[in-house]
């Protein structure tokens, strides 16, 4: 099947959890990463039974945190 993660295509097994692509993917501090699937938020404890769907579009987000002095 085919997904889009990050903005690129990708052609990736059948049966896919948002886990196991998170793996794949080598994901920076994955348990600090925010997934969207077509635009919607993920739970992180819903990672290992979320399987993603030909045509998703998948996005690992990072908040980091800041402000001024």
């Amino acid at each position: 099947m085919n997904i889009t993660v990050a903005g690129e295509k990708k052609e990736v097994k059948d049966g896919l959890t948002v886990a196991q692509l998170v793996i794949d993917e080598k994901v920076e501090t994955p348990e600090y990463v925010t997934v969207t699937i077509n635009d919607e938020f993920v739970e992180s404890g819903a990672f290992e039974g979320t399987v993603l769907k030909d045509g998703d579009s998948v996005e690992f987000l990072y908040f980091m945190g800041g402000g001024s002095l």
